[in-house]
């Protein structure tokens, strides 16, 4: 048995759907397309497919394994220098984790343009604020906001994630328009719980000021604390990405827009292997494009 053969024939009935339309893919008949992965299947001693009278489908091994054969192959294939135009294009299954906020409104609207280019890559995406740990979780890759503390890890750059002060303009109607932080001290705002009642911090040139903010609510979800500031029950803080069509849409008015806020660190981080597959590399370079540079406020466009 030619085992890249064997392998090869495996991801071609996987990919294709049925063992007729590999054979026909591959030139071969569909016996011998039988034969090959009975024969893969001898040589692992373990099941890769359910088979029915009409059907495949994987077993858990065969998934795992079939994401190996991948990797194999588009190795064998780069080292040769004779990739074939299915190799030449990123494929696989690509488990990326991302902060619940960031990945909902910034990371999925810009998902599509990466889904076209590399139309032969499954994203698997995992929204969570809890740090997920990549080889555990079996993560490919893995955006972070704040300070990186695994200097295991790799990870490419990206702009800064960047914070907005903002409320309805009928609350501001209402209250007035702060011109200083310290305005603030007459607003209640709607916060979130998990930055809590920490004191706001501004920048301007070489001043600094703080406010300590009185809550009118506090709860557990940046959403909500937008779809409140939007009602009018405050003032809040909330990162550009989840505001700025708000903003753009006069649903939301932002507020002290010549202060500074803090800015946290945002990175993409991946395993340090000395083989990166296709898919990852094309991810890689996707991420830095799209989130490597962006200007105050342009979020969402």
């Amino acid at each position: 048995m030619d085992l890249f053969i064997a392998m090869r024939t495996f991801v071609e009935v996987v990919q294709a759907g049925s063992m007729n339309a590999a054979a026909q893919k591959l030139n071969v008949t569909s016996a011998l397309v039988g034969q090959r992965i009975g024969a893969l299947e001898n040589h692992l001693q373990v099941r890769l497919l359910n088979r029915t009278t009409r059907k495949h489908s994987l077993t858990d091994f065969g998934e795992s394994y079939l994401e190996q054969c991948r990797d194999i192959l588009e190795l064998v294939a780069q080292s040769e220098g004779k990739a074939s135009d299915q190799l030449a294009q990123p494929q696989g299954r690509l488990r990326i984790a991302a902060p619940l906020t960031f990945g909902s409104e910034a990371l999925m609207p810009a998902l599509k343009s990466f889904t076209d280019m590399s139309p032969g890559i499954e994203v698997d995406l995992v929204l969570s604020d809890t740090n997920e740990d990549l080889i555990a979780g079996g993560f490919d890759a893995a955006f972070r906001i704040g300070k990186l503390e695994d200097s295991t890890l790799l990870q490419t750059r990206l702009a800064p994630y960047r914070m907005m002060v903002c409320a309805s303009a009928d609350f501001l109607k209402t209250h007035g328009v702060p011109r200083t932080p310290l305005d603030l001290e007459r607003f209640r705002a709607v916060l979130f719980s998990r930055t809590g009642r920490r004191a706001w911090r501004f920048v301007r040139d070489a001043e600094t000021q703080n406010w300590t903010p009185k809550a009118t609510i506090t709860v557990n979800s940046s959403q909500a604390v937008r779809v409140a500031a939007k009602a009018g029950m405050g003032i809040a803080m909330l990162p550009e990405c989840l505001v700025a069509q708000d903003v753009a849409a006069d649903e939301l008015v932002q507020v002290l827009a010549d202060w500074k806020l803090p800015e946290q660190p945002m990175a993409l981080i991946y395993h340090r292997d000395r083989y990166r597959p296709q898919r990852l590399a094309s991810f890689i370079d996707f991420a830095r494009s799209t989130f490597g540079s962006r200007p105050t406020n342009s979020w969402g466009e």
